[in-house]
This record gives C-alpha cells, structure tokens and sequence, in this order.
C-alpha cells in the first residue's frame, strides 16, 4: 500500500477507535490507548513500541501510518494565518489590519473562529479520506516577528512593528486558537518565525544576521516569549536564518537558553520549511545533511517540515535521520525524545481518544464560514480601517451624488485577503461593497490604468512602459462628471510577499521592496485626478507603509484599508459612507521613504521604528483619525516613589466630545531613565473604547513589572531606578494628539527574568 493508502486507511484515529473501543474493558490494551493516562506517559509508551525507522518516519510533517500499532498518518503543516487557509472557510483581515484594530479581544474572538472552522474542515477531510494537506490541526500561525523595515514583503503577516503590541496580539491569538479545556486543544498554534527573521526575503536560506543580545531581548525576543509564557503555545517554529553564526533550527541561545530553558518551554518545536536542509547546504554549518539533521534534533528542533506540495511515497525525507543514527551522529534516545513531545501534543488534541471524550469533535459544521464568523470578519474589517487625512470631505453622503470609483484593485477581490489564505464563498470588492452603501447615488466605475490590471503581472525587466505611467482618459472624464472621486490604489501580495522569484514591477525586488513610494502608474493617475479639481477620496490597500508624499498634501481624504478580508469591501464602504467611524491606529511608523531609513540587511533597532527613530514620519506609529473628536482627563498615577517591582495602576477618563459615536485607542508609553539601551518610548498599555456621543469611561491600565522594564544596553531586562514619563492620549507624545503627561520616580534596580 502506497502513502496516501496508508494515510486514507487510517483516516486515523477515529476508525481505529471503533476497533478498540469494543475491547475497552479489555484491561490488556496498550497504555498509549487509556484516556485516563497522562499524556505524556500515554506518548512515551506508544513511541517505545516503535522500531527505529518507524520512528524516523514520525520526525518529518509528513508523519506515516504505522498500522500495526493504529497510527494514523498525520500532517503536521497546516495554515491559519488570518482564517484556515482552505478555500470555504471565512478569512479575515490580513494580520498587518489585525494590528490596526488595537483590539485584542476581538482577535481572540477571530482565533476561537478560526479553531472552530479547522476542527470541522479536519472531521470533513478524515470522513472524506481525501486530500491530505493543510487538514490537520496544528496550525503554523501567529507570525510574530517584528516588522523593523517596511521593505519586508512578508510584513504584512506581522501586527506589526511594536513588540508591545505584537505581544499582546500574539498571546490572544494563540490562547483562542488552543481553546480552555484543562485536557484537549481545539488546535495548537505555532508563533513564528523564531527569531529574528524579517527580511531580505532573497538570502534568508543563507543569511547570517548579526544582533546584539540588547536586541534580541528588547525587540525580537519579546512577543515569542509572551506567547509561549503567557499564551502556552504549545509548538514554535524556528526561522531559516542563522543567528550569531547558528541556524535558527539549531541555536543554543534561541532553543537551548531561552525557548527551553529561561520560559520552560513543554511543547515541540517545527522546522521552516526546508531550513534543516539549510543548515548543511545554505549555511554550511555542518559537513554532510545527516549532521545536520542530527544537530538540529539535539538542539530542540522536533519535526521537519519538507514538502507540502506533493505526497513523499519514499524515505528522502527521513532518511537523515537514520543515517545520523547509523553513522554515530545521533542517539535513538533523542529521537525517542523528540517523538514524545509530538505524540503528546496528537494525544492533547483528541487524535488517539474517542470522539465522545473530546469536547471539540462534534462542532456543528455549519459553523464553517457561518454568518456569525462573516460578521465578525465585517467587524474586525471596519476595525482596522485607519483613517489618515479628512478636511471634512468623509463621511460622503449616501443620497444624490455622483461618485466615481477609479483603480483596478477597486473591482478586485484577490488584493483583500493578501496572503496565507483560503478563497471564501464569497469576498466583497470594494466596488461592490460601494455599489450597495451608496445605492442611492450615481458610480461610475473606470479601472483608470493598466497597472495591476490582473492578478498575476508579467515581469518588466525594461521598468514601466508608456502605457503604464499614462492614465486612461476615461478616467479624467468621469472624474470631471463626478462629484467626488474615490481613487483605489496600493500594492498587492502579488508584489510584496514571500521570497517571490521574480522582478515583477520596478520598486520590488525578491517579495521585497527597494522604495516605500506608491508605484508611478498610480501616483500619475492620482494627479491627473486631483488636477480636475474634484474631492479625491484615495483608499489605500498595502500590507506595508506607503510613502504617499503628495497625496497626503493635495488629496481631500486618504484612507488606510491593508488586505481588510472577505469583507473588506464592505468595511471601506462602511467607513466612507459613515456607517463606520473609522477607529483603526497605525501599527507600523509611515515614513517618508526609505532615505528615512538604515539599510535592511542591517539587524540593529537603532534609528528603527517609533521607538528608535529620531526623525520625523509621514505618519507615527498610533496614528489614526476619526469623525468625532475624544478628551482625556483625570490622569491617575502613584505618588510619591515607586519601588522597582511593585504594581503600577494608572487611570484617565476618556470622553466622546464630538457628535458621533466611535472608538478611540487610549495608549500608554513610558519614557525611561537615561540609561544605555532604553528607547525614546514604549507602549507599554493600550484599550479601545466605545463611546456614544458625550459619553465617558474610565480606563485603567495595570502595569506588571514586565511593563514597567526596559533592557539594558548589556542585554539585562531590568526595572530602573530614576525618572521615568508616563503619556496617555490618543497616541504618542508629541505627535499633534492630546496627550497626558505625568512623572514618578522608581526606587532601587530589579532585574527580571530573561
């Protein structure tokens, strides 16, 4: 019997299970098979009985049935970056707008969603005995690396640049994803990528980055160790890139010190796809692949992730193992060890129990992509939408005017769901979300240039053609006809994303991007738009900062709506017409262009993002308006001195002074005692707040000592002695928004644990 065979034939653990549940009074059944074990007990008796190429065969995310023992084949690479990534299930905004929305709440909410639609896709695939990837329920997500350089491609799979709220986001995520119950997962979520990687997308099979430890645990290090400590992930993911001279999949300091030792980690670690074969052949940081493979195994790596593309009807993909093992390079031990961290977390999930057992097994599978999850998506959409210039012109009115609707991406629904992504049943284009919330005015809809006029543009290695820079006169004449133009422009994940291998478009290169400015064909079309004199209303769709210079000068309104989701064009729609007062906070500094910038191969956080950065953006990390107007008052902090480690409460009143109901982000930024390694600020506590006009409420942020710390230029997390600023407002001091200032001095020096 072939692969797929085996994995049909044991479609696992549920036809297995009928089997044995007959002879479940039979008090010599295999302890692997008694609910009423421990987990890990019940892993360590079933990896026991295996003969070591069985073995082998589980260390690899094409795992093989073992049907003498009941082993159902298992595929550990699954999706759900911002929804399962299976076409049906509902798909929310790509994680750049997750970040906009400040509302971790709300992503808990979308993670237990996503959850729920994996555990029903995962019983359709086992009943159907079909395809066999992207089924499982271990899921590769959050990406919570730190976007430090808009160039990235893969940014927009981030919350962002801020470790503060990346954190956040990251634990709710993950807590949503795994469920509450005290014995199963719902599904296991797996933080990426650890650590340290954000780009150049071309080199990072080969890179070796270079960071300080101040860096790494000031920056880098802090959203894994909330998600792992906090969230209890119970599986992380190590990087491609090496680290200080050792690959991500095989690092001390990552695996050994801090993932495993320092935060305890219990769970098992996965392999990027393919970054164990990069440890021999990209890094070279050993001779042959079976030391590699040994050395990564030894150092905390679990399971390889090899191909997800094709079924392995062979042992390639394990084989390394069993020649590390033959030649000396690895003890069967260690792989027992590895294999019991992995059958642990398949028991934790359900996979070896009856389905009566398990709380998650018998979800109504009505639940996929249901109108509850869509209208969540809706909400998160409308919540992540920020608004970034308004001279009066939005909200529009929704009765008796003409607008026209220019850009190609306006009637295109493929740039909403940005990447790592299913196909929903259905995704709103902007177009049509417009269509329906202005029925009662004129839309005249023209593309206007050339430029992403399909989903897949073909290479230009010559740069832009005539027609690429020069607008459709169609478009000048229905803006002329119009009352107002609404112009739908940015970039796509078809230009930034993932180590892409071609040059698709000038100001791209490899997934990333080499200018932060919008591309020229549509930065001529906006000024042939402006020049008819008409409002212009551009709404942005971008998974990375844009450089938009001259609109943010000459256009009426500019819009930031990311890759909003299914439901992203209902969500701009929503918010142009007013039905939405937009509430989003920019998660990632906008600057002005890459000039503003270090070079991206550089690791180092110095003149990087709101924290480091001394110059002045386009638009600050925070940022956001709205069409109502909020007052802070009644700053509340401590006083007198604060011991270092003691609890902090702080407290502001937040009042709608406006005449329309909205959301405000009330943030918390702590300035620090002068001392090597602190930055110019922090967040350090944020809360979205929903307020009808003329209403108020109370926010009060808690600070843990974790908060309240800084990391030393020697790479020490410590709480300092000195002065410190606390700002609460609307966004960070010193950037045009009211803001609340209050000073505290904190008493005697607390070093925390790493």
């Amino acid at each position: 019997m072939n692969s797929f065979g085996l994995r049909v034939l044991a479609a696992g653990c549920v036809c297995w299970w009928a089997v044995c549940a007959a002879g479940a009074q039979d008090a010599q059944k295999p302890a692997y098979l008694n609910p009423n074990l421990p987990a890990e007990e019940r892993a360590a008796d079933l990896v026991h009985r295996m003969t070591l190429p069985e073995k082998a065969s589980q260390l690899v995310n094409q795992a093989r049935a073992i049907p003498r023992l009941g082993v159902p084949a298992y595929d550990w690479w699954s999706e759900a970056l911002h929804g399962v990534a299976v076409d049906g299930s509902t798909e929310f905004p790509e994680p750049i707008g997750l970040g906009a929305t400040f509302d971790p709440a709300a992503i808990h909410q979308m993670a237990v969603d996503i959850s729920i639609e994996a555990r029903v896709i995962h019983v359709q695939a086992v009943r159907a005995g079909t395809n066999p990837f992207h089924h499982g329920l271990d899921f590769w997500a959050p990406n919570i690396n730190i976007f430090r350089d808009p160039r990235w491609g893969r940014g927009q799979e981030t919350y962002g640049e801020d470790p503060f709220l990346t954190g956040r986001m990251g634990v709710s995520f993950v807590t949503g994803m795994q469920g509450n119950d005290p014995h199963y997962y719902r599904t296991i979520a797996t933080p990426k990528h650890f650590a340290v990687h954000s780009g150049p997308e071309p080199t990072r099979h080969k890179a070796d980055v270079i960071v300080s430890k101040h860096d790494e645990l000031d920056t880098y290090l802090p959203a894994f160790r909330a998600a792992v400590v906090e969230g209890k992930a119970d599986s992380v993911m190590c990087a491609y890139n090496s680290i200080n001279g050792q690959p991500a999949c095989a690092n001390q300091f990552l695996l050994e010190n801090q993932l495993r030792g320092k935060w305890n980690f219990q769970g098992y670690v996965v392999s990027d796809c393919g970054a164990v074969r990069d440890i021999y052949s990209g890094h070279h940081y050993e001779p042959t692949q079976a030391q590699a493979s040994a050395i990564s195994l030894q150092r905390g790596m679990d399971n390889e992730c090899i191909d997800g593309r094709k079924i392995v009807t062979n042992d390639d993909d394990y084989k390394p193992y069993l020649d590390a093992v033959k030649e000396g390079y690895l003890k069967e031990s260690e792989i027992d060890r590895a294999l019991i961290r992995l059958f642990t977390a398949r028991m934790k999930l359900g996979l070896f129990d009856p389905p009566s057992m398990v709380p998650y097994s018998n979800i109504d599978e009505s639940e996929l992509n249901s109108p509850a999850h869509r209208a969540l998506a809706r909400k998160l959409a409308d919540e992540s939408m920020v608004l970034l210039k308004n001279d009066g012109t939005l909200p529009l009115k929704t009765r008796g005017i003409k607008i026209a609707v220019v850009g190609p991406l306006a009637d295109q629904t493929h740039v909403l769901l940005g990447n790592y992504n299913g196909i929903p049943t259905h995704t709103v284009s902007i177009l049509e979300g417009m269509r329906k919330e202005f029925a009662g005015d004129t839309i005249n809809y023209v593309p206007g240039t050339d430029f992403l006029m399909t989903e897949h543009p073909k290479p230009r290695p010559n740069g832009w053609t005539q027609a690429d820079l020069t607008p459709d006169p169609a478009a000048i004449e229905a803006a002329k006809n119009a009352d107002v133009v609404v112009a739908v422009v940015g970039i796509t994940s078809r230009l930034e994303g993932e180590e892409m291998r071609n040059e698709v478009e000038p100001g791209f290169k490899g997934g990333d991007r080499t200018s932060l400015d919008l591309p020229e064909p549509e930065e001529n079309l906006i000024k042939a738009l402006a020049a008819t004199h008409k409002r212009l209303v551009i709404v942005l769709t971008n998974g990375s900062a844009l450089a938009v210079n001259w609109a943010s000068k000459h256009a009426n309104a500019i819009l930031e709506a990311w890759y909003p989701g299914e439901e992203g064009g209902t969500g701009v729609a929503d918010t142009l017409s007013g039905r939405n007062n937009p509430g989003g906070r920019l998660p990632v500094t906008f600057y002005t262009g890459v000039n503003q910038l270090p070079p991206f191969t550089d690791y180092s956080m110095s003149g990087r993002t709101y924290r480091y950065f001394q110059g002045k953006p386009l638009y600050p990390f925070g940022y956001g308006l709205s069409y109502t107007t909020f007052r802070f008052s009644g700053l509340t902090i401590p006083t007198g001195t604060v011991k270092a480690g003691s609890p902090f409460v702080a407290e502001v009143t937040v009042t709608n002074t406006g005449k329309r109901a909205g959301d405000e982000v009330a943030q918390l930024y702590l300035s620090f005692p002068p001392a090597g390694g602190a930055p110019l600020r922090a967040l350090r506590g944020f809360q979205r707040v929903h307020l009808a006009p003329g209403a108020s409420q109370k926010v009060k942020f808690d600070l843990s000592p974790r908060d309240m710390s800084m990391v030393s230029a020697a790479g020490d997390p410590i709480v300092a002695e000195g002065e410190y600023t606390i700002s609460v407002g609307g966004g960070q001091p010193g950037t045009g928004v009211q803001v609340l200032t209050g000073h505290f001095n904190v008493a005697g020096q607390l070093t925390l644990p790493e």
